[in-house]
């Protein structure tokens, strides 16, 4: 498992990512391939098979009860092959102020993954958005369809697969975007 901690974090970041990962290792091993603390904020990577099982853990273990799902949100690495598509789940314990993230990789030819609606209800408009941006299939999902953009369209446009600007200019590259 790759492991990294970031020089500024915090000692509080640093007590509840150690806790996080423990649990996490204890019930999940080798499922659990990567954490870290990115701006402060305990990151856990798992295997995309087990993220159902990995949320439902933290929402429901009475000593973790990240009961609150902040955002879904999808992330397209055209350039990692065979990891082309991450999901980052981002929970909040109310109790505790307590936030952790959770990722998942995936390659482009198979970017189906279970619903989280049955853990929280608020999933539904979070993965409704993450598919229609980037086309995640939310196995399970109640209403599965486009949420902000029109049902006519045929492509995701958060993908890193077109231009963000008309070719015939010069002044507006890709590469000033971070791309």
């Amino acid at each position: 498992m790759h492991h990294e901690i970031h020089p500024n974090a915090s000692p509080a970041t640093i007590e509840l990512h150690n806790h996080v990962k423990d649990a996490l290792l204890n019930f999940f091993g080798n499922d659990v391939t990567g954490s870290q603390i990115d701006y402060d904020f305990p990151v856990f990577t798992v295997e995309k098979n087990r993220v159902h099982d990995v949320l439902e853990f933290l929402k429901n273990n009475n000593d973790q009860s990240f009961t609150f799902l902040t955002t879904i949100c999808g992330v397209h690495y055209p350039d990692n092959k065979g990891q082309e598509f991450a999901l980052v789940y981002q929970l909040h314990n109310m109790e505790k102020n307590w936030r952790v993230r959770i990722k998942t990789f995936m390659a482009d030819k198979d970017l189906n993954v279970p619903t989280a609606t049955d853990l929280w209800l608020g999933a539904n408009w979070m993965e409704r958005e993450t598919f229609d941006f980037y086309g995640f299939r939310f196995t399970g999902h109640p209403d599965l369809r486009r949420i902000l953009n029109m049902d006519e369209m045929n492509y995701h446009p958060l993908r890193k697969e077109y231009a963000l600007e008309d070719a015939g200019r010069d002044d507006k590259q890709d590469k000033y975007f971070g791309r």
